[in-house]
């Protein structure tokens, strides 16, 4: 068999909260039944810009997206699926509708917010996010009455995942589960096959693939071809499934990148050896969807086990130059998980002034993801490692990529995640677009401010959609700051409209009262160029930085059509 978590209409974990959260208070909350409902909840989500559809963009029916991303949503738990006695239709049984509406104040209504959907849709931090969502994955099982086509056993993926990580761990072997073993070797087995024997398969693989080293390719096409044949599907669905799964095992927080597969947090460790050992399969249908909706209890809901966690983490802290002491003996449990959370956000803020200080050796990196964003999402870098843009996530890796190169420019004073208004996983990589009402990224220097704004809007929707926003952003800095502040409007292409709008410069407040604005319109392929050129003495890189849109400035009295040539003379002389 074949199994994946999820839906792979949704491949992208964290859109699931965006759209919770914009159900929250919606009249579609406990109101999705029927096409009309279905294309109504499709035109939500892309009118709320959680995903764009392009059927909806032409006025055509998409009931089928909010079908699918109903169904991902009840897969999960996070909302009920439709009341019927019929349970194999992605129903419940007739007994369990009277429970459902006493439930944590469910109504009984099909597809209302359960209690574990309405903690992650009002969850504002990833790592809250993350853990609603370990709550929901470390009850997910397969099959399940809201999923009855996998021909097997019932099982949870989560502790098939961890258990193998742990036999790994036993045998000495690297303690990772790249894109392939994944693919061919866990995605497709189940408990019942044996620990042992997945591990077996799977090790002799990698052995077997170390030793046709320059000719790893040819290796894999027959052993994808069998495998394939065995589950009846094509070898790109395999593939295509190993990205979805690990996506929503990161999802939990659990897990991080190893190349393109994944490996166990080391931070988590604790943790994952207690669920590993706790996690269980519940073979009562009304029992799991119950549990479903209410999210699973996790270890470190028992004071006991909670202090051994947290206990841990200030360890963790303490040994990274972070004296860390846990919460005194007596302290209660809600006392403990809040040091949790707390220690757990200092350590990925240690992680991420790591990784920010490691942005300098990462440049020609950081410029192929441009690249990648200019090339239809896909570019290769010079040592054959080939960057792929996710599928419409193009928007955040646009900020993501910006982000880095001025994390590369460095002379910040400002700590890395002040300096984006876009949240990022354990990977660092971006999980969505900035959110509404406040700059992309703001980047402040000892002698200066930057507002940096990004798009890949182009056309004469470029000035309408940026125009104003841009504009206020900037200009909330400047009323306020005691240094001087630069907007720089960073898209692909630049539309005539948008530098003419900022090629105004002013704004006025409130009060009437008028301000300048030293906006600069710039396309990526020069700020690309501009960054390039500035990678072997990147400590001058802001003032460099900072003469040039003084230059670019001085240029804005021309029509829009020369003022955007000028720029681009500019940034040519300057790299």
């Amino acid at each position: 068999m074949l199994w994946h978590i999820g839906n792979t209409t949704v491949r992208t974990p964290y859109r699931l909260q965006h759209a919770l959260a914009a159900l929250v208070g919606s009249p579609l909350n406990g109101n999705l039944s029927g096409r009309d409902q279905e294309q109504a909840f499709a035109q939500f989500i892309h009118d709320e810009e959680i995903a764009e559809i392009a059927r909806i963009e032409r006025g055509e029916d998409a009931s089928d997206v909010g079908r699918k991303w109903r169904v991902a949503l009840s897969q999960l738990g996070f909302i009920t699926p439709q009341l019927s006695k019929n349970l194999n239709a992605n129903s419940m049984d007739e007994e369990l509708v009277p429970l459902v509406e006493g439930f944590d104040g469910l109504t009984g209504r099909p597809f209302e917010i359960t209690p574990n959907g309405f903690r992650f849709a009002t969850s504002e931090t990833i790592m809250g996010q993350q853990e609603c969502f370990l709550r929901a994955i470390a009850n997910y099982q397969i099959p399940s009455p809201l999923e009855t086509r996998f021909k097997c056993e019932r099982f949870s993926p989560l502790k098939l995942v961890l258990e193998i990580f742990h036999e790994l761990q036993n045998r000495n072997a690297d303690h990772l589960l790249s894109f392939n073993e994944f693919a061919l070797f866990v995605q497709t087995a189940t408990p019942h096959d044996g620990i042992g024997n997945i591990v077996d398969r799977l090790l002799d693989y990698r052995a077997k693939r170390v030793q046709a080293a320059g000719n790893v390719r040819a290796f894999d096409k027959p052993i994808y071809e069998e495998i394939a044949d065995s589950v009846a599907l094509k070898p790109g669905t395999l593939k295509d499934y190993v990205d979805l799964n690990l996506r929503y095992l990161k999802a939990t927080g659990l897990f991080q990148n190893a190349g393109r597969g994944i490996t166990t947090l080391a931070n988590r460790a604790q943790l994952i050896t207690l669920l590993r050992q706790t996690l269980d399969t519940q073979e009562a249908d009304n029992d799991y969807l119950v549990s479903l909706w209410q999210g699973a209890e996790l270890p470190t809901d028992d004071l006991a086990t909670a202090r051994i966690v947290v206990n841990d983490l200030a360890a963790q802290l303490t040994a990274r130059n972070v004296p860390t002491a846990p919460p005194p003996d007596g302290a209660d449990l809600p006392d403990i998980q809040q040091a949790r959370y707390v220690f757990e956000e200092k350590l990925f803020d240690l992680d991420e002034i790591e990784y920010a200080d490691a942005q300098a050796q990462q440049t020609d990196e950081i410029a192929g993801w441009m690249s990648a964003l200019m090339a239809k999402n896909k570019a290769t870098l010079e040592d054959g490692t080939v960057l792929n843009v996710p599928k419409g996530e193009a928007p955040a890796y646009l900020e993501w990529a910006v982000w880095r190169a001025f994390l590369a420019i460095d002379s910040l004073v400002i700590p890395p995640w002040e300096a984006r208004n876009f949240k990022i996983d354990q990977d660092f990589l971006p999980v969505h677009c900035a959110l509404g009402g406040r700059p992309d990224m703001v980047f402040e220097f000892e002698d200066s401010i930057l507002v940096v704004e990004v798009t890949l809007t182009s056309s004469s929707r470029q000035e309408a959609a940026e125009g104003e926003p841009v504009r206020r952003h900037v200009a909330k800095f400047a009323e306020e700051a005691d240094k001087q502040v630069f907007g720089l409007f960073i898209a692909i292409q630049i539309d005539s409209n948008t530098a003419h709008t900022f090629s105004a410069g002013a704004w006025y407040l409130q009060d009437d009262r008028k301000i300048s604005l030293n906006i600069v319109p710039l396309m990526l392929e020069d700020f690309q160029s501009f960054f390039l050129a500035g990678r072997n003495t990147l400590d001058a890189m802001p003032d460099k930085l900072r003469n040039l849109l003084i230059e670019c400035r001085a240029a804005a009295n021309q029509d829009a059509p020369q003022w955007k040539a000028s720029i681009r003379d500019i940034v040519a002389r300057s790299a």
